[in-house]
């Protein structure tokens, strides 16, 4: 059997991570005036967490001096639109403009200068994601402002050709969930997962956060 290498397949890592890398630079541009420095943007699968910002978490091999960590959970893509999920890619550049031109809060923490900032840029906190839920906490969301800042933006980039195109199988993560009769637990800040029994209390070491229970399918 001949294969033929006339017309190769796309480059699936290639694009999907470019589309990513354009739409980070985008939005530093257009809401951040370009000052946010250039960062490590992945797919990391974590429990309920839509994505996060982790300081320094890469040291150059090559390069001299260490980047930040943009991660974005693809488990979370299921039933959520582009411009859902590149708010979150926005609401952890509101993390790194945070810790490189403000002042960073105790880990995890989304204080009142985040929220400020979140604002100004057409994204309102709240810790439900809907209007009326608390502006700071620990464990925060966002909803869209239409017709706000990145609600703007966002329309542009999509007139440019943007758009995604893979996520997790929709039941990916919820698989694992129930291990030897024991019970899925998270951490609502990092994604860290735990199993144990039914009813037990755990705290996150790095986050000095209580996980959440989660359910079994």
């Amino acid at each position: 059997m001949s294969v033929s290498y006339d017309t190769p397949s796309p480059l699936i890592t290639q694009v999907e991570y470019q589309g990513f890398q354009a739409a980070y630079d985008h939005f530093n541009q257009a809401l951040f005036a370009g000052t946010l420095p250039q960062v490590l943007v992945t797919l990391q699968r974590r429990g309920r967490s839509y994505g996060y910002m982790a300081p320094e978490r890469f040291t150059g091999r090559q390069e001299a001096g260490m980047v930040h960590e943009l991660a974005l959970n693809p488990d979370q893509f299921t039933d959520r639109s582009d411009r859902e999920i590149l708010s979150t890619l926005v609401h952890e550049q509101v993390h790194v403009w945070q810790y490189t031109a403000g002042t960073p809060p105790r880990r995890g923490y989304h204080d009142r200068e985040w929220a400020a900032q979140m604002r100004a840029i057409g994204l309102h906190p709240s810790h439900t994601g809907e209007p009326g839920g608390r502006q700071t906490g620990q464990h925060m969301s966002h909803y869209i402002v239409d017709g706000g800042a990145y609600d703007l933006e966002y329309a542009r980039l999509v007139q440019a050709g943007f758009v995604l195109h893979w996520e997790s199988l929709a039941h990916d993560a919820q698989r694992g969930a129930k291990r030897a009769g024991k019970t899925k637990y998270t951490c609502p800040d990092c994604g860290l997962n735990a199993w144990a029994k039914p009813g037990v209390s755990l705290i996150c070491g790095d986050c000095a956060t209580q996980l959440a229970e989660e359910p079994c399918p």
